[in-house]
């Protein structure tokens, strides 16, 4: 049976595809165990259960193996109560159990301080900043994507200072958004526009061209130009793939959002990972962090359900 599992993607069924999909979640998960719960395997620190004789320690108190165990010698020579501890990892490796009981309080109950948002409003937030950022790239970097794949004067006018701007990093433009467009959420998603809009014109303007020509020929022959070859011809042959691209270019979106909530005014679930990081509320961190891609992968596995239904005859589709 695992031999049968290494084929070629159109050779493996969906059963076996949702086996490899649950595996490659469980193999991370068991190292991150490992990790955590096997004292032998990676503990470089010592949890002070008790400070014994060392007026130093505390309880709870993270120390490094080598200065336990000289205290615990130091305490044996000056004839004092020897402290207790156990191994222990660093205070920003938390434990999968601790991860998922902030993950649960996150969304359950309100947070203990007055100054940090609740996680569920700072997810809300950076959604809205997604949305709006990817949204006005779509709409600008689409049509002129499809242009440029379809005359090729366009496309050899624009796509050189595409492909200079596109090197250049988004967060550069930070100052400059900010100076523009204020510290509120503007300049944030103005990054997100910067960071996809030229690599969205590029990729779409190149599925264009894998058009075949000999339909495009046709069309021209009976008569189809400008809007009309574009409206009947070119985005109906290349809507499967115009979809799939969008959705690859939407988890970019995604990469760029850390980045982009630093600009400005402090919001959304940057802010709340700074904040928890701050008080090394690492296990907070972590559940922000994994949020974050549960929204992205639930939303790319809704996209791709979708895809399937919107187009049925693409058979690429059925391999994702």
């Amino acid at each position: 049976m695992i031999f049968s599992l290494f084929g070629r993607g159109a050779d493996i069924d969906a059963r076996k595809r949702t086996f490899l999909a649950i595996g490659s979640f469980l193999l991370p998960l068991l190292v991150w165990c490992l990790v955590s719960y096997a004292p032998f395997v990676w503990h470089p620190k010592v949890l002070v259960t008790d400070p014994g004789g060392v007026d130093y320690f505390q309880v709870d108190m993270l120390v490094d193996k080598a200065m336990f165990k000289d205290e615990v010698a130091n305490m044996e020579q000056s004839h004092l109560a020897l402290p207790v501890g156990r191994p222990s990892n660093p205070i920003y490796l938390p434990a999968p159990d601790d991860v998922a009981k902030a993950f649960y309080n996150g969304f359950v109950h309100p947070p203990k301080s007055t100054d940090v948002p609740s996680m569920p409003a700072s997810l809300w937030h950076s959604v809205q900043i997604i949305f709006w950022g990817f949204l006005i790239s779509s709409l600008i970097g689409v049509p002129l994507g499809i242009v440029s794949g379809t005359y090729n004067l366009v496309g050899r006018l624009n796509e050189p200072f595409i492909e200079f701007f596109r090197y250049l990093p988004a967060p550069a433009f930070g100052a400059l958004a900010v100076a523009i467009l204020g510290i509120y959420d503007g300049p944030k998603i103005a990054i997100i526009v910067i960071g996809t809009l030229f690599q969205q014109v590029l990729i779409i303007a190149n599925t264009t061209r894998k058009l075949e020509t000999t339909l495009i020929e046709a069309a021209r022959t009976l008569g189809s130009k400008n809007l009309k070859l574009l409206s009947t011809v070119v985005v109906p042959g290349i809507l499967p793939d115009l979809y799939r691209d969008q959705r690859i270019l939407l988890g970019w979106a995604w990469t760029y959002l850390i980045v982009a909530e630093l600009i400005g005014t402090s919001s959304g679930i940057t802010w709340f990972i700074t904040q928890q990081a701050r008080y090394q509320h690492f296990d907070n961190v972590y559940a922000a962090i994994m949020t974050i891609g549960i929204i992205g992968f639930g939303t790319d596995l809704v996209l791709g359900r979708l895809g399937r239904r919107l187009f049925p005859w693409d058979r690429t589709q059925d391999r994702q």
